[in-house]
């Protein structure tokens, strides 16, 4: 999942990026309203942590923006101003949550957890097909009931793929929600990727979960070893 902070106490923002990163989530940052707007219409992010006190552009401002031309999109508001008011116009706006500054990085992190999932209208936090099962809140895979070890990016793809079960998902697409912003499309990063996820699934399935549909992209389906094109 691709998140975007935006945050101008630069020690916070890194702090906020480099532990979401270390939880496997893409994450982009930026440090003003201006950039978050033209960020927000280049990229399709999942979710967005905007602070309200921002230089060029009022976090609130950026909010309304948002509503207007991405009404999906998952707000999550990060700001020192924690009155009722401002909590209820951010609310009001649209934000979909509201944490007050200080907080707690793994309150943070459950909250953002529990946004993503209603993205896709989840109500559990596990999901699966076949015999692959995966425990978001947790962070962990099993197959056939045996966790199995991938690194961060793996998960971060086979949770992508989970959510996104039995559709074709383009290698553009996996940059865009599995990537940050330095990712580089034409390294073949995405193919060596999905090529040791697809190993280590295969190694303990006895086939193939992750199929190609050529010219289009990936799938994952309890059927996919029979589907590849």
């Amino acid at each position: 999942m691709r998140i975007l902070i935006v945050e101008d106490e630069l020690d916070l923002q890194e702090a906020i990026a480099d532990g979401l990163k270390i939880e496997g989530y893409a994450v982009d940052i930026c440090d003003n309203g201006e950039a978050a707007y033209e960020l927000l219409f280049e990229v399709n992010y999942d979710l967005v942590v905007l602070d309200l006190n921002l230089p060029k552009m009022d976090g609130l401002e950026v909010l309304g923006k948002i509503r207007d031309e991405k009404p999906e999109l998952k707000v999550l508001i990060l700001s020192a101003r924690s009155s009722v008011n401002d909590k209820v116009k951010g609310l009001d706006i649209g934000a979909n949550d509201y944490l007050a500054k200080p907080f707690d990085f793994p309150e943070l992190e459950a909250r953002i957890r529990n946004l993503l999932r209603r993205k896709f209208v989840q109500e559990s936090a596990v999901h699966f097909c076949g015999a692959i099962k995966v425990d978001l809140s947790k962070r962990i895979a099993f197959v056939h009931e045996d966790e199995i070890s991938l690194t961060k990016k793996e998960f971060a793809l086979l949770e992508y793929f989970l959510l996104n079960k039995d559709r074709v998902i383009s290698q553009e697409e996996l940059i865009e929600h599995v990537w940050d912003q330095n990712a580089d499309s034409f390294s073949g990063a995405i193919r060596v990727h999905v090529a040791t996820l697809r190993k280590k699934l295969k190694a303990v399935l006895n086939y193939d979960p992750i199929g190609t549909k050529i010219g289009e992209g990936y799938f994952l389906s309890d059927k996919a070893g029979d589907a590849n094109a």
